[in-house]
């Protein structure tokens, strides 16, 4: 597809392109109650120094008995790559993510969205607590993300998602950290 009469990647329209798809596993010494607490805890995430992200903005925190819901919004403040400076241009990066998880079954989503574009670049994952023993657990977090740009979108989500899969790690040794207490 080739661009309508403007030269921003974002107005282009849809693309035809698969989504980038990511995997983290992480083990952890703590319950999935304790873990899931930890992860929707806005105290926690915003204290929490990532990779290139500014601290977050909480948008939401709700919590009704097992259900948690914690949604914030991070800017990048990174350096950014050629093809990601000529899709976002002179736009400020920021994108909203939207953790909902069960802290008695382990069982979440993860969803995330770049603010400005009408849903053309976003993602979504699986959230899964497990428990390995009395004091443990282990999370995988499963899901894809897509940027609906021609020609550019594959060459972008191969450029974020090895970042979003770095700060997934990074988050994890953070909870460790913080179950360690």
């Amino acid at each position: 597809m080739t661009p309508t009469s403007t030269a921003d990647p974002w107005e282009w329209g849809l693309t035809d392109s698969l989504a980038m798809h990511f995997e983290r596993e992480h083990d952890f010494a703590g319950t999935v109650e304790r873990v899931a607490s930890i992860m929707s805890d806005p105290g926690f995430q915003t204290q929490l120094d990532l990779p290139d992200l500014a601290r977050p903005d909480v948008v939401a925190h709700e919590v009704d008995g097992a259900s948690h819901r914690l949604t914030l919004r991070y800017a990048y403040i990174g350096q950014l790559d050629p093809i990601a400076q000529r899709v976002v241009g002179s736009r400020k990066l920021t994108w909203v993510q939207d953790l909902r998880i069960d802290a008695s079954t382990g069982a979440g989503t993860l969803g995330f969205s770049a603010d400005g574009v009408g849903g053309r670049a976003d993602g979504s994952a699986t959230v899964t607590l497990t428990t390995t023993g009395a004091e443990s657990c282990r999370r995988v977090i499963s899901g894809d993300f897509r940027i609906k740009i021609p020609l550019l979108g594959g060459k972008a989500e191969q450029a974020i998602v090895p970042g979003l899969a770095r700060r997934l790690d990074v988050e994890a040794d953070a909870v460790a950290a913080e179950l360690a207490r």
